[in-house]
């Protein structure tokens, strides 16, 4: 972080990295970070890291500190909350049969999950349902809706979906009452249900947007537990305790990429002390079966549990996600979890077959100076086309679509930048009759449309978001300070990780090294994907560990293996290892020495 003149100059000057991008300073007040430690006691460097956050004085301590009695809202606030939570609170005390209708991702798994675990400790029969990616699509469809009816529910709770299905849901009028918890924005009326809870709702004046399902869920919970409460339910029986079910809000608000600040911030802190504790059968086994020893992180959340159960929706069963979650049963647990993990590996080969040809086809119009890059290819399979979407968007800095065609029908996903509105795109070209249906919102999207009309499509993606060319081919990383090589020291990388959780809104602080020296470097793990180094301050002073991944090829990996003075850019973290804690620098970039 630097002050006055040198805000604007690139940092270390460095205008185009190994990776094609310009390093820039993270601006901040230096009198607010220092107002922050002095108040708090706290080191200078986590003050100032807190002011470029925009983090103030007052707030910064909820905010290393997050806690659900400083940051818990009233549930009511959520526009038809309330009616929501009579409803349950009805069933609960008849023991009604409820059927809650899910997705297949990681939030919609987490809310199921929730929401059945909670509402089976109240009394109820519950049953559940995720409809088949491939066979059914993402929401409620008439037929399953009519389907859970006849089974003899009396209610059917949607979790993150149904906002945007008035038709599916009213297969159920007359039969039974429908409850949507979800977070999706949506266009038109509501559906004509018994109650809406969405913080997204156009009506809805709660400021809660950021939550996922699963936290729409947790609070549902909470106002369903005082309505019972209320009632007296609880008068001679005890109260379910929904702070054991906090594990599973975590995850999705870190998997479902939501903002790592106020109440989410409190969600994922104290469902990582939850996490912890292993409670959880499929929980546990899945991080077993991840190999993740340590405690959980958001990082554990979002890169080795999220891809597991995420790549069952995307390739395989829709609900073994969701059933994981629900296993009290330690041995069915990891069997659940053996088959996620081999299911992921299968999704990453079949990622792998289709970001290959993806990328040679992005890179022919990227060369020709598309704002919006859309690729199609026969065969590509609709549960890899968002993930390839994204990596498309991360490599060119560019709104990226990647769709896979069969019968004469492509069927995809965007993935866009900040700045550049996607999903309005999307659902333009779809009031324009370019596609056949299409939504989203500014950072993602969905879509199909008939394989004639690509073209067409391209070039309204195009003039709609000509903007996006103006963008740099790589996007800036923002640095938040300079370190030596020799002040790189387990206790300044433990001051940094009083900031996390990080993620989403919270980015893991950025640090550089300049004129730092590899001594040696090499490549380890599986596949030599990963390069190991050390590193040498100035005048040999310092020693360091650094550690780069998914460097098995590129010229960030190139220039560490070159060896020799680098101005590098990294996260600093502590790592425990046979009961010894050294620092290390986990390379994100570098750039040569001038």
């Amino acid at each position: 972080m630097m002050d006055g003149a040198d805000r604007d100059a690139p940092a270390l000057g460095i205008a185009r990295s190994a990776t094609g991008r310009r390093w820039i300073w993270r601006q901040g007040d230096a009198r607010v970070g220092l107002g922050i430690a002095q108040r708090l006691g706290l080191p200078e460097l986590v003050g100032r890291l807190l002011a470029a956050r925009g983090v103030g004085v007052e707030d910064a301590p909820h905010f290393l500190e997050p806690t659900l009695r400083a940051l818990m809202p009233d549930p009511s606030s959520l526009r038809d909350m309330d009616i929501a939570a009579a409803r349950l609170a009805d069933a609960a005390q008849r023991g009604e049969s409820v059927a809650v209708f899910g997705d297949y991702d990681v939030d919609g798994a987490c809310a199921g999950a929730l929401t059945v675990r909670l509402l089976r400790e109240l009394g109820c029969r519950v049953s559940h349902y995720v409809p088949d990616r491939i066979a059914e699509g993402y929401g409620p469809n008439a037929a399953a809706i009519a389907k859970l009816c006849d089974r003899g529910a009396t209610l059917v709770v949607t979790v993150d979906c149904g906002i945007a299905a008035p038709a599916a849901l009213a297969a159920a009028e007359g039969r039974a009452d429908v409850v949507i918890l979800d977070h999706h924005k949506a266009e038109g009326p509501l559906p004509a249900v018994r109650a809406a809870v969405n913080p997204n709702r156009l009506d809805c004046t709660s400021g809660l947007r950021n939550l996922c399902a699963a936290g729409v869920a947790f609070l549902t919970g909470v106002a369903t537990l005082r309505e019972l409460r209320r009632r007296g339910a609880f008068a001679a029986r005890p109260e379910p305790d929904l702070r054991c079910l906090l594990d599973l809000v975590a995850l999705a608000t870190v998997c479902d990429v939501m903002p790592l600040t106020g109440l989410n911030r409190a969600l994922v802190a104290q469902g990582l002390k939850v996490m912890a504790r292993r409670d959880r059968a499929g929980l546990a086994a899945l991080l077993d079966v991840a190999g993740a020893k340590d405690a959980p992180s958001a990082h554990t959340l979002g890169f080795l549990l999220g891809p597991r159960i995420n790549a069952s929706g995307r390739i395989a069963e829709a609900d073994l996600g969701l059933r994981l979650l629900l296993e009290d049963d330690a041995v069915e647990a990891r069997a659940m979890a053996e088959t996620l993990d081999a299911v992921n590996k299968r999704r990453q080969e079949v990622e792998g077959e289709v970001l290959g040809a993806a990328l040679a086809a992005c890179e022919k119009q990227a060369a020709r100076g598309h704002p919006v890059l859309l690729v199609v290819g026969e065969g590509w399979h609709p549960g890899v086309v968002g993930i390839v979407a994204g990596r498309m968007k991360e490599k060119f800095n560019r709104p990226a679509c990647v769709a896979g065609l069969a019968g004469g029908v492509a069927k995809g996903s965007g993935r866009s930048v900040p700045g550049v509105d996607l999903g309005a795109a999307i659902i333009a070209a779809r009031q324009s009759g370019l596609l056949e249906t299409g939504g989203g919102h500014a950072m993602a999207a969905g879509f199909s449309f008939l394989a004639a009309r690509e073209g067409e499509l391209h070039a309204f993606l195009d003039e709609r978001l000509s903007h996006a060319s103006d963008l740099p081919g790589a996007a800036d990383l923002p640095v938040e300070g300079a370190l030596a090589v020799g002040g790189a020291t387990v206790e300044v990388a433990q001051q940094v990780a009083r900031l996390a959780p990080f993620g989403a809104g919270n980015d893991e602080p950025v640090f550089v090294m300049a004129r730092a020296r590899v001594v040696r470097a090499d490549r380890v793990g599986k596949e030599g994907a990963t390069v190991r180094c050390f590193l040498e301050g100035e005048g040999g002073s310092g020693r360091l560990k650094g550690i780069c991944f998914r460097a098995k090829e590129g010229p960030l990996a190139a220039a560490l293996l070159g060896g020799g003075h680098l101005h590098l850019a990294g996260h600093l973290r502590a790592e425990s290892w046979n009961d010894s804690v050294t620092a290390c620098l986990h390379v994100v970039d570098a750039a040569p020495v001038a």
